[in-house]
């Protein structure tokens, strides 16, 4: 590895598996320490065995997002354990779809809670935090999703919701810049992770499928050939967590072997 993060400090929300996780042993790997955050109460296993090979340079918080109390909390609890935030990798959502005509204001109410206000004053928070202590290098990346560059019959909120994130990345992005922060988005396509699996039994559920049959399916319409895997979305992160990422600000990435061009 290359050092590229050299004890720069990554705070990650959603981190307790997937993706999030994949993206804090990244960072560890090029000398970052990382702060987790996840709603459960005590480190998941597989935060604990990282945490194993890394006690210096992983701490777990549990907080949930969409409290903003706990977020102050969270901000604090983190600078205690590194010290000043260097860059931000705002992970923390929830999927759920149904037929346009039967959703319900309680799936609704959700993912917009989670999705959307979570990761907005989770960013806000940070970025406040960035300004405050003038953190050379600091960035933002938001998690957005292919699903936030288009409609889908089943899955309006969700997509809602991703569209907001890339909204949101551009207006935090210039309005940070006078700042020196940068501001930017990744957007996966499908990704192997457990999450997926959950996606799989609601899809099976709304169009008649067998157990595995569209995750199988939406493998296959990748152009690459494959789903993605949490690694793909690590070195994407590191990237936009870097210097060599130094002049890029305002974008949402994609990283999704080639579903969506733009």
């Amino acid at each position: 590895m290359s050092d590229r993060l050299q004890d720069r400090h990554v705070l990650l929300t959603g981190a307790g598996g997937g993706i999030g996780l994949a993206v804090a042993a990244a960072c560890i790997a090029e000398g970052a320490r990382c702060t987790v955050i996840d709603r459960a109460a005590a480190a998941p296993e597989a935060v604990r065995a990282l945490q194993q090979r890394h006690p210096d340079r992983l701490a777990y918080i549990a907080a949930d997002v969409t409290d903003t109390k706990a977020i102050a909390h969270m901000l604090a609890e983190a600078q205690v354990a590194f010290g000043p935030i260097h860059t931000l990798f705002n992970n923390a959502a929830v999927f759920d779809l149904a037929p346009l005509l039967d959703s319900d204001e309680a799936s609704f109410d959700r993912l917009f809670a989670v999705n959307v206000k979570g990761m907005f004053f989770v960013m806000q928070a940070v970025l406040r935090h960035m300004v405050e202590a003038g953190t050379q290098g600091a960035s933002v990346i938001n998690m957005a999703s292919q699903a936030g560059r288009r409609g889908e019959a089943l899955v309006s909120h969700y997509c809602a919701t991703k569209a907001a994130v890339i909204s949101y990345t551009q207006s935090a992005a210039l309005a940070m810049a006078p700042h020196g922060i940068r501001v930017n988005g990744i957007a996966p396509g499908v990704v192997d992770t457990p999450m997926w699996d959950h996606v799989d039994s609601l899809f099976a559920r709304a169009e008649g499928l067998p157990p595995g049959e569209k995750k199988r399916q939406v493998g296959l319409a990748v152009p690459l050939g494959r789903m993605g895997v949490p690694d793909d979305i690590a070195g994407a992160a590191v990237f936009l967590a870097s210097d060599e990422a130094r002049y890029i600000t305002a974008q949402t990435l994609n990283v999704d072997g080639g579903n969506v061009m733009s």
